[in-house]
């Protein structure tokens, strides 16, 4: 997991008093969370669409004038990637249906004990985490592609993983051709051979 030194979340929830309550409860949890408590979803909505500084929505479902799928939707009018939680007492397998369908990250039920509020700490900085790591991988992969010389990356096995353009170039093919091939089938018999006595692949990254 990604280590993070702060995730800032808006909880959306009518209810001010449950409201006080999941922001004292999460921040004890975790000293890492900074949450931030909306009690209008319509003000939430507009917060969320002129601003980047929340790194996680956390939502109630029934609430007056929008309900939390109505936000969920407006959310992802403008950020598909922003983790979005659904936290509701309305549980339901209808409900839980429409916010997979409305691209909700995760869905928790309200509970009475305190373990749901741990484990609503967990998913928010697992999902966070999943987030950031994506957006690394995407940042480096256009990094490589945009790159002026021929760059690739290969597996444990010695398979190519990644090739940007200007490497498939190199050898008279697309970046998608190379994907999956045995670098020493790229390589003259010479290298091939120099590359399978040398090759010495690093220890996977721990978890």
């Amino acid at each position: 997991m990604l280590r993070m030194d702060t995730v800032s979340v808006l909880h959306v929830d009518d209810d001010a008093a449950f409201g006080g309550l999941l922001q004292e409860t999460l921040e004890r949890t975790d000293d890492r969370i900074s949450v931030t408590t909306e009690t209008d979803p319509t003000a939430a909505a507009d917060r969320l669409r002129e601003s980047s500084a929340f790194d996680c929505l956390v939502t109630d479902y029934e609430m007056p004038r929008m309900n939390g799928i109505e936000l969920l939707e407006r959310v992802r009018a403008h950020s598909e990637s922003l983790p979005v939680i659904l936290f509701t007492g309305q549980g339901s397998e209808a409900v839980a249906s429409e916010a997979i369908s409305a691209g909700v990250t995760d869905y928790l039920q309200k509970d009475t004990g305190s373990d749901v509020y741990e484990l609503l700490a967990n998913r928010i900085v697992d999902a966070v985490a999943h987030r950031e790591a994506e957006t690394r991988v995407r940042r480096q992969a256009t990094a490589i592609d945009r790159a002026s010389e021929g760059i690739a990356t290969v597996d444990r096995e010695g398979r190519y993983v990644e090739v940007n353009r200007k490497y498939a170039d190199m050898h008279r093919t697309d970046p998608e051709a190379l994907v999956g091939t045995p670098i020493t089938e790229t390589l003259p018999d010479h290298a091939a051979a120099q590359f399978t006595a040398t090759f010495d692949p690093l220890p996977a990254a721990a978890a």
